[in-house]
């Protein structure tokens, strides 16, 4: 097992995750979930986080069997061996992690930009945007003692600002906005599961710092449960406020800046302004704490060959896959509309998820997890993903086609990379401790 030689402690794998999750979560999907399901949105983030429990306890069980700064790819290797398969999911895993960390740093452009003066150019929503995945790229680059460190000091001051305005908003509510009768149709709330799950995926990231544990037997598991326990009741509280001071036709009208937008009826002008100023801390940890995961995600492609070596060639305190990644994700987040990517960023997630789920079936003897627990994951992944075709196949048939394409693209991807390696399909033996 390689490490880094700088150690991320319990407090600081659970502030890599709720950074992940808030900064995705509240402020770059709280709009579209509620899109869907309306007031009744909370109730989807409750349902989300069980589905994101379930999915911990697999992952928890399998990271601390095989601990590993690969994180799923790890497991996918596990599970299924170096074949085809594994590193095309792999690779689809990692596109994903792209996609999500484009989307959340154009979320900070975007109210980075409504901080600046009304005159000004949009193109600094661009320069904005680039500019805050530099400085994290130059923050990771000194290594995860560094940004354990960074992601402590963001977390604790957006989660601060976000339960005072969790807690002004349900002080100030209109509860009528909130009853029952306000509700859609309950098929209709569980439309929105993909979504709010995809809220919660950020814990993914903890499985990354396992090889920089002491003891990752025993803190990933509880890192993992225990911050998706805290995002659980974040999200739910400020769904709640939010949706208590807003109407659900408001909130999709302010969709990119909804939290700021319901701070105002408690706050004024000056709440918007200090939800904002949350927003851009949320989406910044997100973003540090995303980069740190896809470096070793790309580190451990790299030594299994399903990415150029290059990717794992050390550079500073990290890796070149922190710079490469670094730089696609800037090339999306400047250049591409990701409205209806996170339609496919989240169902892409469920199948991931599922699918080490089902690989994890394969290695319970060493797990030792529940099975009954792992199906159930299992079961949860898989109905969200068919509640989501049946909402897109009726609404935005075309997103179906992308997520088709984006799995087509995983599979050509890892066997043209086969071909020019010459590698062939081989079958992978587990040894104890081995990463």
């Amino acid at each position: 097992m390689r490490k880094s030689g700088q150690s991320v402690s319990l407090w600081s794998a659970v502030s890599m995750g709720i950074g992940a999750m808030v900064g995705a979560g509240i402020f770059a999907l709280l709009g579209q979930a509620g899109s869907i399901a309306g007031s009744a949105v909370w109730l989807s983030f409750v349902a989300g986080g069980v589905i994101a429990l379930l999915s911990g306890y697999s992952i928890g069980r399998l990271g601390a069997r095989f601990p590993s700064s690969g994180g799923f790819v790890e497991y996918l290797v596990q599970g299924y061996g170096e074949g085809i398969f594994s590193g095309a999911i792999s690779v689809l895993m990692y596109i994903a992690a792209l996609v999500s960390i484009a989307l959340i740093a154009r979320t900070f452009g975007t109210y980075s930009y409504e901080l600046l003066p009304g005159d000004t150019p949009h193109i600094w929503v661009e320069i904005l945007t680039a500019s805050i995945i530099l400085i994290f790229m130059l923050v990771n680059l000194q290594g995860p003692g560094s940004m354990a460190r960074a992601e402590d000091i963001v977390v604790f001051i957006k989660m601060l600002a976000l339960s005072v305005f969790a807690i002004a908003g349900l002080v100030t509510m209109d509860p009528t906005k909130l009853a029952p009768a306000q509700y859609p149709a309950p098929q209709t709330v569980l439309f929105s599961l993909s979504i709010t799950f995809f809220a919660y995926e950020g814990f993914r990231i903890i499985t990354n710092a396992a090889e920089d544990m002491p003891n990752p037997q025993r803190t990933l598991p509880r890192a993992i449960f225990t911050s998706i326990l805290i995002v659980m009741v974040l999200y739910v509280a400020i769904a709640i406020a939010v949706f208590g001071n807003l109407t659900a036709q408001e909130v999709i009208a302010a969709q990119d800046y909804a939290l700021a937008e319901a701070a105002r009826p408690a706050f004024g002008a000056v709440g918007f302004t200090i939800m904002a100023i949350a927003a851009l801390l949320s989406t910044s940890s997100a973003i540090n704490a995303s980069l740190y995961a896809a470096t070793n995600v790309t580190y451990r492609l790299a030594r299994l060959g399903e990415l150029p070596g290059v990717f794992g060639a050390p550079i500073v305190h990290s890796r070149e896959g922190l710079v490469i990644s670094s730089a696609i994700t800037l090339i999306m987040a400047v250049f591409f509309d990701f409205t209806a990517i996170a339609a496919i960023g989240a169902i892409s997630t469920l199948f991931i998820h599922m699918i080490v789920h089902i690989g994890h079936l394969r290695l319970l003897d060493k797990t030792g997890a529940a099975r009954w627990l792992v199906v159930v994951a299992i079961i949860a992944n898989f109905s969200a993903i068919i509640l989501s075709v049946i909402y897109l196949s009726g609404k935005q048939s075309s997103i179906l086609l992308w997520i088709a394409g984006f799995f087509v693209m995983a599979f050509l991807i890892e066997i043209v990379l086969r071909l020019v390696s010459g590698r062939v399909v081989s079958k992978r033996k587990e040894t104890p401790g081995h990463s």
